[in-house]
């Protein structure tokens, strides 16, 4: 399908799906008339990758596990892996932003700590 008809399909637009080929999310094959042509489980495909970013995934982890999960006798358990991984990293930053909050907090209404007092 061409990506007019893979955009119309997606919801994506067509400089995003651009976008995703050059950073090798999506491959299309270039027609003789300049025109790419992208096979129709690119469509399934695009939805996980948005579906992926809105859960907080990079688009280079998205990259390297669909390739992990295209490979997966059970994908099911990979994406419980990843989503296990993904809330252990979460929660890491959350503890990192609660100390730098709680340090903030401590800090407020002292001055500047960066002037000599």
């Amino acid at each position: 399908m061409r990506i007019g008809e893979l955009a119309a399909q997606t919801g994506l637009s067509r400089d995003a799906i651009r976008f995703y080929e050059r950073t090798g999310l999506v491959t299309g094959e270039r027609l003789p008339n300049g025109y790419r042509d992208f096979p129709p489980e690119t469509v399934p495909w695009l939805a996980y990758v948005r579906t992926a970013q809105a859960l907080g995934f990079s688009l280079a982890e998205i990259a390297r596990t669909g390739e992990e999960l295209r490979d997966a006798p059970d994908s099911a358990e990979a994406l419980s892996a990843l989503f296990e991984e993904k809330i252990a990293a979460i929660d890491a930053r959350m503890a990192q932003l609660g100390a730098l909050r709680a340090d903030l907090t401590a800090r407020a209404g002292s001055g500047c700590p960066l002037r000599a007092g």
